[in-house]
């Protein structure tokens, strides 16, 4: 691995994949919207600077994401739900990642191995679904397990050697996720960052389309 591009790279998990990968003498190029203004919720601005990066990149990570949009908590239950809330959840974290995911048929390398990997949330697996509440979020997570898939399917058809995946990261000490730690065991981004990274090293195309978690388990649909 030479080159890598990290969307969110200035957030708690993004910026420590960046770290890391730098670390290992990656050549690192990083989006954010603090750093660059670069927005996935604002379509224009996301597809114009990425139209703009040229690749190809051996690892693409899409790390940016919400758990609170414009002050709109998850929600407890739903007659908590709001429209507003909602359509914010699947701009940033659904049609965001889907931008950068239609970009990947130009930014990943024909004829070597690649990795183009979402992070998402075991929270978005319908399976796993047994508490209820936060349903903006789940939903959108959900939508951008099924993007990825449909993403994997498509790009094996040009890139062979291609593999595309949705991650979760278990819970991880940043400011996303400081209100709702509770007793939920949680990992500094450092460490997680390394974790997602393993799970990378080890993934194949076989593998492709697939979603894991920092353990390298799959998480069901």
């Amino acid at each position: 691995m030479k080159t890598a591009l990290i969307i969110g790279a200035t957030g708690g998990i993004g910026r420590a994949l960046s770290v890391n990968l730098q670390a290992q003498g990656v050549e690192v190029k990083g989006l954010s919207r603090s750093d660059d203004g670069f927005d996935l919720a604002d379509p224009e601005i996301a597809e114009h600077m990425l139209s703009q990066v040229a690749g190809p990149f051996d690892l693409i990570i899409v790390a940016s994401g919400a758990l609170e949009i414009n002050g709109a908590e998850p929600e407890k239950s739903l007659r908590a739900v709001s429209a507003r809330g909602m359509l914010d959840q699947f701009a940033l974290n659904a049609v965001g990642p889907a931008l950068v995911l239609k970009q990947a048929h130009r930014l990943l390398p024909r004829d070597r191995n690649s990795v183009i990997a979402v992070l998402s949330a075991r929270v978005g697996s319908i399976e796993d679904n047994r508490l209820g509440g936060w349903v903006s979020y789940r939903a959108a997570k959900t939508a951008v397990n099924q993007i990825v898939h449909t993403t994997a399917i498509e790009l094996a058809r040009t890139h062979k050697q291609a593999v595309c995946v949705a991650l979760h990261p278990g819970t991880v000490k940043t400011a996303f996720t400081q209100k709702y730690l509770g007793r939920h065991p949680a990992v500094e981004p450092e460490e997680a960052a390394a974790n997602l990274l393993e799970v990378i090293d080890a993934l194949t195309p076989s593998e492709t389309g697939n979603f894991y978690d920092w353990a390298g388990k799959r998480v069901p649909w």
